[in-house]
């Protein structure tokens, strides 16, 4: 395999031209730094990262701290991160771990404190256990995805905006008990960007003097746990609600299937409202506020270089806004009818 050396001779220039010249680190003309490059594609040479942290003092690695990827929405973020930083020549170290478990709690303690890489992008950082903190404490750049609570670069939508939205969507089709469903299922944690969405929904409901009927359901931000906590929440006539905002669409879509194995009628006799746009959005109809996160993922890794680039960045938050795509699992409330007329075909 041909090494530094070889690609060197062949260009008619020094090793530490050569080195220059592949990794953009110090001047190289440009006529020197065409010829290195077609040196190195004839000879099929290819710079180790052992070898550019030797001359440029970089690992050419970016840590990626993500609680799931088995879930929708983080899947989406890994997908553009990874995208972003193959274009740019990096490679990914990836850390995934539930939250509140202890394998999370070591992965904090001893893995990343000892991992090689040029910065972090945090995504669904917990703000109870300071992870944040902890990772800006590494000295390292650090963009986090959803979470806005340090002064770090972060991307995100605006949740607390779009919980407004969506609330403020079903208040204008006439809904007056709307409940708030996900989140916070132990009652000692929630997201970050959930807190924002309830603080969105609870906004909405007191600007439109409805403070004292709004609910929030607690529940994981799952389609399961969207079911459960719909059964429950439905199998009350006298007290059900006639709209729901889900917290995320998962729970939004639990809580379309609930309806209909308990034979109410979305949106005739219910209305459901989401956020995320997720893929099955479409397949269930449902009415929510779109987000992109493999834009976002990118997005994060553009801010990340950028702080690779100028150390001294101030602190960039990029609140992509949230559109309301409507479809048909919302509709004007309709107080007289039954809520009860058959399961659905």
């Amino acid at each position: 395999m041909a090494g530094i050396a070889d690609v060197a001779h062949a260009a008619g220039v020094s090793k530490a031209t050569a080195s220059r010249a592949l990794t953009g680190s110090g001047y190289v003309s440009d006529a020197t730094r065409e010829r290195v490059r077609a040196a190195a594609k004839d000879l099929g040479y290819v710079p180790t990262t052992s070898a550019v942290s030797l001359v440029t003092g970089r690992h050419r690695t970016v840590g990626v701290v993500i609680p799931a990827l088995d879930r929708w929405f983080f899947g989406q973020v890994l997908a553009g991160v990874q995208e972003a930083l193959l274009e740019r020549g990096y490679d990914l170290a990836l850390y995934g771990a539930p939250p509140e478990s202890d394998v999370r709690r070591e992965m904090f303690e001893h893995f990343l404190a000892r991992r090689r890489f040029d910065g972090i992008v945090a995504v669904g950082i917990e703000p109870s256990t300071s992870e944040l903190e902890r990772l800006l404490a590494f000295g390292k750049p650090v963009v986090s995805v959803g979470g806005f609570e340090a002064a770090t670069h972060a991307v995100s939508i605006d949740d607390h905006a779009a919980a407004r939205i969506a609330t403020e969507h079903l208040l204008g089709l006439g809904h007056r008990s709307i409940a708030f469903v996900g989140g916070d299922p132990d009652r000692t944690w929630m997201s970050f960007g959930d807190g924002r969405r309830l603080a969105g929904y609870l906004a909405a409901m007191d600007d439109a003097g409805l403070a004292d009927a709004a609910r929030h359901v607690r529940c994981e931000a799952t389609m399961p746990g969207g079911y459960r906590a719909a059964v429950d929440l439905l199998g009350d006539r006298l007290t059900r609600p006639t709209a729901i905002v889900g917290v995320c669409d998962e729970v939004a879509v639990g809580t379309i299937i609930a309806a209909r194995r308990l034979g109410i009628r979305v949106p005739e006799h219910l209305s459901v409202v989401g956020i995320d746009d997720h893929e099955y959005a479409e397949m269930f109809s449902l009415t929510t506020l779109q987000q992109r996160p493999h834009q976002q993922g990118r997005a994060a890794v553009d801010l990340l270089l950028a702080q690779l680039e100028e150390a001294t960045t101030p602190a960039v938050r990029v609140a992509e806004p949230a559109r309301l795509i409507v479809r048909s699992s919302t509709a004007a409330v309709d107080d007289d009818a039954s809520a009860i007329v058959g399961n659905l075909p």
